[in-house]
């Protein structure tokens, strides 16, 4: 069973909505200028480069007054960016003990348990927790604070509804050892109980059983999950270590 505590930061609504109010707003681009500049050494302004070309990382508007102070020596310039008045950094992930695909996007304020597997184009938002040897496949959406418990996997195209507005005091919770189809959705406020299968496509509007197997839409209960299933839905260790 997951310790669901919505006092903290990471799975309360309002805390994370005064989070994102209160964080300065960002539009970090990359500039790479062909031309003998000058630049001055300003505050969160990274220069690399020659007397000649130069890589300028830092904020937008930064770089323009750069770009702008050197109109008349730059021969060309390209900027590079990817969000704009972005108030949620990516998470670092450079020491998850986790494997992290290309093309997956994780915000800050995510937990990642041991042995998860983010496969590509899967996107995680803030306040989100996925627990140990937990796979979220291609192209899943697990929304904000969705708590996702160990040995689970959401299948590709999958979603796990976001609750941040309007608010809820539950979080979308999924217990340990879930399967959840593929392009399955789980709305708002459902628990999903440890051991259960969601098949593909389902739409799971309410609270589904420990060890029971849903389908639909809406999803219903077909089934108790038997030894059949579970040989049909089990993880391999090998995806994992």
């Amino acid at each position: 069973m997951i310790n669901l505590n919505t006092n903290d930061n990471l799975t309360n609504a309002y805390e994370i909505a005064r989070y994102i109010k209160e964080a300065k707003k960002s539009t970090p681009v990359k500039a790479y200028i062909q031309g003998k500049i000058h630049v001055e050494e300003e505050e969160g302004l990274k220069i690399f480069g020659s007397e000649d070309f130069k890589i300028l990382i830092g904020e937008l508007e930064v770089v323009e007054k750069v770009i702008e102070q050197n109109k008349d020596r730059i021969k060309y310039y390209h900027l590079e960016y990817d969000r704009r008045n972005s108030a949620i950094p990516l998470l670092d992930i450079t020491h998850l003990d986790a494997r992290i695909e290309p093309g997956a996007i994780i915000r800050d304020k995510v937990k990642i348990g041991k042995n998860a597997v983010i496969m590509m184009g899967a996107v995680i938002n803030i306040g989100a927790e996925i627990g140990e040897n937990s796979m979220i496949d291609m192209n899943a959406v697990i929304g904000a604070r969705g708590i996702i418990g160990k040995n689970v996997h959401v299948g590709a195209g999958a979603v796990i509804a976001g609750v941040l507005e309007p608010p809820s005091s539950v979080p979308v919770v999924i217990e340990d050892n879930v399967m959840i189809g593929a392009n399955a959705v789980i709305l708002e406020g459902v628990r999903v109980g440890r051991g259960a299968v969601v098949a593909a496509g389902s739409v799971v509007i309410e609270d589904v059983p420990p060890n029971t197997v849903v389908a639909g839409v809406p999803a219903k209960i077909v089934k108790v999950v038997d030894e059949k299933t579970r040989e049909k839905t089990k993880l391999m260790e090998d995806l994992r270590g």
